[in-house]
């Protein structure tokens, strides 16, 4: 009779065992349709704004076409979202024990639920950011520096706390800054982890556990992968390195701007007006002039001018700092204001 019933007891924990790897299989499967699903939403979408940004009538003739593709894999996501939830509510009314949790990719950290909280506020997270940064930048690089899977692990094993949006976000400022000094090896490099770090965090986001608990089951399931999931890894990856370099590029195109703006705020003459503008807009005659330093040919080529346009010139001149008169040039200005003889009076100065 006791080997009867220890007979019965080891087929039932068969079968238990067998049902949660039929479940957890379920449920693997439920989340990489809903990674490609989020995937393809989000290369219809970057599509739908290329378009709608595009002015040529091809553009606008796909527009129409691109815009029902997005609406169609939002409701396939919707749906995919639906079955994950439904999963999920399946898997916190099973009962766990000793064979369940014992199981690869359950660990006591995985299976309690993060408990929710509060919204933090924008002034919450960039102080708590500050303060995670200043505190752990150097650990946050040399994640960023590392190049294999089993390295990565063992780094983040060894220092958990990195598991978080705050490193997340650290990573991706460090590949722009890298973009924009054009060290793009090393940005490609640190983006790879960057992506990483989204994968752990999205895959806890889609088990709402904490993060910090996962990430082993992450380094398992890209180690061991089918094709699906590592495209979809090396598609975000392209993605990301593609949106880095955009934004490195706004930000040498802003930073080249402000440096032509500071350095023509320099130039100003006392009039307010750049020289190097009032210079492009003058006659080829006057510039020849201004080129070879040449006060007689300037004098000679306003003589040949129509007056009110020399004048116009020469004021503009003037305000720039591009002719600087000498005092007597100025108190006959003053006295004649608007009199041709201003001019004459200053070649005979410089005589």
């Amino acid at each position: 009779m006791q080997c009867r019933g220890q007979l019965s007891h080891e087929v039932t924990k068969k079968a238990r065992v067998e049902r949660m790897e039929a479940f957890m299989k379920k449920g693997e499967e439920l989340e990489k349709s809903l990674a490609e699903s989020r995937r393809k939403l989000a290369e219809a979408q970057r599509r739908v704004q290329e378009l709608v940004s595009a002015s040529t009538p091809e553009a606008k003739a796909d527009l129409a076409k691109a815009q029902e593709e997005e609406k169609q894999l939002k409701k396939q996501e919707r749906s995919w979202e639906k079955k994950m939830q439904e999963h999920r509510i399946e898997e916190k009314k099973m009962p766990w024990n000793v064979d369940t949790l014992s199981k690869e990719g359950f660990s006591k950290s995985v299976v309690n639920v993060k408990p929710e909280k509060e919204e933090e506020t924008e002034e919450e997270k960039e102080e708590k950011h500050k303060s995670f940064v200043e505190k752990y930048e150097k650990q946050i690089k040399h994640f960023g520096m590392l190049r294999r899977w089993d390295d990565s692990q063992k780094y983040l094993s060894d220092y958990p706390h990195l598991v978080c949006e705050e490193t997340a976000n650290y990573l991706v400022i460090m590949c722009i800054d890298l973009e924009v000094e054009e060290k793009h090896a090393l940005m490609e490099q640190v983006a790879h982890q960057t992506i990483v770090m989204q994968f752990i965090l999205e895959l806890a986001k889609s088990l709402k556990v904490d993060p910090r608990g996962c990430f082993r089951q992450f380094f398992a399931k890209i180690k061991t992968a089918d094709q699906q999931y590592q495209d979809a890894f090396n598609d975000e990856l392209e993605s990301f390195k593609e949106r880095v370099r955009g934004r490195a590029k706004i930000r040498i195109e802003k930073a080249l701007k402000e440096y032509e703006e500071e350095e023509r705020q320099k130039r100003l003459g006392p009039g307010g007006l750049d020289p190097v503008e009032v210079y492009e807009t003058l006659p080829p005659e006057m510039q020849k002039c201004f080129d070879d330093k040449d006060i007689q040919m300037l004098q000679e080529a306003i003589s040949r001018m129509d007056p009110t346009e020399a004048k116009h010139h020469m004021k503009r001149c003037i305000d720039s700092g591009l002719w600087v008169p000498n005092a007597r040039a100025d108190e006959e200005g003053e006295k004649e204001e608007g009199d041709e003889p201003q001019y004459e009076e200053v070649k005979k100065e410089e005589q």
